[in-house]
């Protein structure tokens, strides 16, 4: 089935379980999602405020999420932040395929009922997400800091991806706990990852 084809049948399938399509349309649906969960438990109210509620747009409210996913004491949530947001300014195509990401977690995964429980928990795109800002600083030289996140993204999530590793949108990783992507390992377009072990051959 070549590419067309496979975005063609997402899109379809996106439309009949009332998934939109462009970032803007998105953000707000998942805003109305986390409004209606506020209402219904009062004691996820001030989470749901500080992840979506108070932004006003998809890269924000992800930027922070990532953040208070991996702070620790010598690496705070505000210099967590820092990176994700000049990673996503840098590289806006990282925000178009975690876009695409949570549309896929959307349309493949019946469990997925609406947009904020994949975004506030499932630690297969947070961990992808992060991926994708190591990816960017690993192609910007700064290799420290990516095995950095990449270390911090194993010991919270068990997800262990290799920076070097190039991944294409559309992503879905389902659960992942203990899923290792080794360095050699390319991971294309419309791919859902649903094992433990992907790793590439001789380069």
């Amino acid at each position: 089935m070549n590419e067309i084809s496979i975005v063609a049948q997402e899109i379809a399938a996106s439309r009949q379980r009332g998934i939109p399509a462009g970032e803007g349309k998105l953000w707000e649906t998942l805003h109305l999602d986390a409004e209606r969960a506020a209402a219904g438990e009062e004691m996820l109210r001030s989470l749901l405020d500080l992840l979506v509620l108070r932004h006003d747009g998809f890269a924000s409210g992800l930027s922070l999420l990532l953040a208070h996913k991996l702070t620790e004491d010598s690496m705070p949530a505000e210099r967590l932040g820092e990176i994700a947001r000049a990673a996503m300014v840098s590289d806006p195509g990282i925000i178009t395929a975690a876009i695409a990401d949570l549309v896929a977690i959307r349309t493949r995964d019946p469990a997925a009922e609406n947009y904020l429980r994949p975004f506030l928990y499932y630690k297969g795109f947070h961990a992808l997400e992060w991926h994708r800002i190591g990816h960017w600083l690993w192609r910007d030289g700064r290799r420290e800091l990516a095995h950095f996140l990449q270390s911090r993204v194993s010991q919270v999530l068990a997800i262990d991806i290799l920076p070097a590793v190039p991944i294409g949108s559309g992503v879905f990783i389902d659960h992942g706990t203990g899923l290792v992507v080794g360095e050699t390992a390319v991971i294309g377009d419309h791919v859902s990852i649903l094992h433990e072990v992907t790793l590439g051959g001789p380069k």
